[in-house]
């Protein structure tokens, strides 16, 4: 069984649990959240979603160029190759693999700087949806909230009343 499977199992059983808890005693006030609608429509994961593209655009862009150039070298050894000396075209071979590895590693070290950026930005919405969370269930007095449950009744599902929370907060301080 995967490990997702048994939080969810986990989860059934725990508002089961909390359900006949409830009705044995006083009301319990659940409430549900969609993580994934916080992080695509909250202002916070909208604005770090631009600052992001804005930070990498212009490497995406370099990085285009440079595989354009490299096409172009490409195309131009195709048509030059059969005319070319054994040493000149073995020279220009090593020169093409040359680029394309550089090419290669510099694809890879921005793909990892932006997933090392994404984590960042995602783990600032993460934390300051956390925070507009606890003050929502302080003010709503709720005894139990839940993140990413299977089926949710649209009656305790609060994600739109976090939104409107971490949308009137104030934006924190920028990271990087």
């Amino acid at each position: 069984m995967k490990m997702r499977s048994i939080g969810q199992l986990f989860t059934a059983f725990f508002l089961l649990a909390a359900m006949q808890a409830a009705s044995a005693q006083e009301n319990i006030k659940i409430g549900v959240v969609n993580l994934d609608r916080i992080a695509r429509e909250s202002n916070a994961a909208k604005a770090g979603n631009a600052k992001i593209e804005a930070e990498f655009s212009k490497r995406s862009k370099d990085l285009q160029e440079a595989s354009a150039r490299l096409k172009a070298a490409a195309d131009k050894f195709d048509k030059d190759a059969p005319v070319l000396s054994d040493t000149d075209r073995q020279r220009r071979q090593r020169e093409l693999a040359d680029l394309d590895k550089d090419l290669q590693r510099r694809q890879r070290e921005a793909n990892e700087d932006y997933n090392q950026r994404r984590k960042e930005e995602n783990d600032a919405i993460t934390d300051r949806a956390n925070r507009a969370l606890r003050q929502l269930a302080d003010q709503e007095k709720f005894d139990l909230v839940l993140t990413d449950a299977v089926i949710v009744s649209p009656r305790i599902d609060v994600t739109d009343k976090l939104l409107k929370v971490m949308n009137a907060a104030p934006a924190p301080a920028a990271t990087k």
